[in-house]
């Protein structure tokens, strides 16, 4: 057996500039990077040359066996070659299952780090404009899943629907409609909501609307996942706040 090691490393939110540099030095020395659907493929470019590349394609929904087969397919490259990185969307662990992945290296003997990644929860609303707090706005935030393993709506979201707390949903597409309807018996019929589909990509789609009208506009607009949903009053504040514009200026000079 070579000398196994897993590497768990958060991709970032999409945009391949924003991936720390402990990552990207991580990606230049691996020996098997196993990497997910939401990652930019441009990050396998740090690879080395002989550096074996296996796309497991985990996304939000995907059967409990897909992951079990993430964890063998962990513990199996890393017997066979040696220093495997798990590369994944966002940060490790904000629903990642990044633990299910230790505990198999543990079981299985392998050593294991863990290197932080930019969190979509929190860079894909700041690229838009919208901090998750803001003095006198919002002194608080939340960040829910919005299905849990059963299927169901996180009971989180209905004490988060009678908070004052800005509330930041993942994977919450497909519940869309019976979360607006929490909120709304919570008389937040008003309060401001935004959608951003594809954060931080050259895809990136965002709309903006309330609780009471933001199901009829996301089905005109043809919303659908990978999006994060926000709730709450700083969503205004991305009207004032000009940050994409020069976002997209510095991306056109790099290019």
């Amino acid at each position: 057996m070579k000398n196994s090691f897993l590497s768990l490393v958060g991709a970032g939110p999409g945009d391949p500039g924003l991936i720390t540099l402990k990552a990207v030095k991580t990606l230049q020395i691996a020996d098997v990077i196993l990497y997910d659907a939401l990652v930019n493929e441009q990050l396998l470019s740090y690879a080395g040359p002989d550096c074996l590349v296996v796309f497991v394609g985990k996304r939000a929904g995907c059967p409990c066996a897909a992951q079990r087969e993430i964890n063998e397919l962990i513990v199996q490259y890393a017997r066979s070659h040696g220093h495997v990185v798990r590369l994944k969307g966002g940060d490790p662990f904000v629903f990642g299952r990044a633990q299910e992945e230790l505990a198999a290296a543990r079981a299985a003997g392998i050593g294991y780090e863990v290197i932080p990644g930019v969190s979509s929860a929190l860079a894909v609303p700041a690229l838009m404009g919208i901090p998750p707090t803001c003095r006198g706005i919002s002194e608080s935030f939340w960040v829910i899943t919005g299905t849990t393993r059963s299927g169901e709506i996180s009971e989180d979201i209905y004490l988060a629907a009678k908070s004052s707390a800005t509330i930041i949903l993942l994977m919450a597409m497909k519940k869309l409609d019976l979360i607006m309807d929490l909120f709304l018996a919570a008389g937040k019929q008003m309060t401001p909501v935004a959608i951003i589909q594809n954060g931080s990509t050259e895809s990136e789609k965002m709309i903006t609307g309330t609780v009471l009208n933001i199901c009829s506009l996301a089905k005109f607009e043809k919303m659908s996942n990978p999006a994060i949903i926000i709730i709450g009053h700083v969503v205004d504040l991305h009207k004032y706040n000009k940050i994409k514009n020069v976002i997209k200026t510095h991306q056109q000079m790099d290019k």
